[in-house]
């Protein structure tokens, strides 16, 4: 295990180290009416995010029932990234306890609109590196948070697309401009680890549904031969229309982990469920009365393999047995 693993890890029992007491008490004796108001901001829509059932599961685990004792008010920017500072304001000007925000785009939206709120961030890519801390272990301001440590799965994913396909070099690499800084941030990951690779990176860009047919028209344009889609909640939407384009063009392709589950080749990453179940806990101690300042931002120490037989035996790829050994779960033909 990595010293930075080690860390996380000892971060994460220190955090949990409070219990996971129920809040009903506590917040009728905080709040007269006994209901609190908590904000949620996603880049996208609610139906896009599978994993918003791990935040209501992790409140509920902690004694919050929307409409009982808590008042969640949600504002989703269904994917115009353009449109969180305007809808991260709408919820300042609520005055919640806090604001929870989905991914990194909308963090950063967050912590614009207000710098005294709490702020709970749910699967950052690189918390420090976008500015919302200033360290891991002490935030240092008014946000804290998990983090999807994606950065390092952008480096990795390429790693193991190689290791499936290693006679292939030109790898196409989906990524989404409109979410500028977490993108950003994973296409420097994933340019360097081509380059670290010998692979022939050809970077498609895709906003939207239309956008990423037009996406793979040029992948096959640039002659691609497999292809690694970086994490962005549009394209977890869209996973199942992204594995069909990849088995039509007979790509090997990696994604997230619930990419394999729609149908394509590889998944690979933090279970984003867990993280945002995780976030449940940081609403728990805030409300409590911890500042975030001084809560450290907790990072995934394990990452899931998945790897879809299925898609293998229609691509007709032979998937290397280290790889099999490695993998959380396979996907059976």
């Amino acid at each position: 295990m990595s010293r930075r693993c080690r860390v996380a890890s000892m971060h994460r029992r220190a955090f949990l180290a409070g219990g996971l007491t129920l809040l009903s008490t506590h917040v009728y004796a905080q709040h007269p009416g006994g209901v609190v108001r908590i904000g949620v901001l996603g880049a996208t829509r609610a139906e896009d995010l599978p994993s918003l059932d791990g935040f209501r599961r992790g409140l509920q685990e902690r004694g919050y029932v929307d409409g009982h004792n808590v008042a969640v008010e949600y504002r989703w920017a269904e994917g115009r990234f353009e449109r969180l500072p305007e809808l991260a304001s709408e919820l300042v000007a609520l005055k919640p306890a806090l604001i929870v925000a989905l991914v990194t785009q909308a963090s950063l939206a967050a912590k614009k609109a207000t710098s005294s709120i709490p702020i709970v961030m749910v699967a950052v890519g690189d918390p420090i590196g976008s500015g919302l801390v200033r360290s891991l272990g002490r935030p240092g301001g008014n946000v804290t948070g998990n983090s999807s440590a994606a950065v390092d799965v952008a480096s990795k994913s390429l790693e193991i697309l190689k290791e499936i396909a290693s006679d292939r070099r030109r790898v196409a690499i989906l990524w989404n401009p409109a979410n500028a800084v977490f993108q950003s941030q994973l296409l420097k990951a994933a340019e360097a680890a081509s380059r670290r690779l010998g692979l022939h990176a050809q970077f498609v860009a895709a906003r939207n549904t239309a956008e990423i047919d037009t996406a793979f028209q040029a992948m096959g344009r640039g002659r691609a031969d497999a292809v690694a889609i970086l994490f962005d909640p549009i394209f977890v939407r869209e996973r199942q229309r992204i594995a069909a384009l990849a088995a039509k063009e007979r790509l090997p392709s990696i994604g997230g982990i619930e990419y394999a589950e729609a149908g394509g080749l590889v998944g690979f990453g933090p279970n984003f469920y867990e993280l945002y179940r995780g976030a449940a806990a940081y609403v728990e101690r805030i409300l409590k009365g911890a500042k975030p300042a001084e809560l450290p931002v907790e990072q995934p120490t394990r990452f899931e393999l998945i790897v879809n037989l299925r898609t293998a035996k229609a691509l007709a790829l032979t998937i290397p047995p280290s790889l099999l050994l490695r993998a959380d779960r396979l996907i059976e033909p």
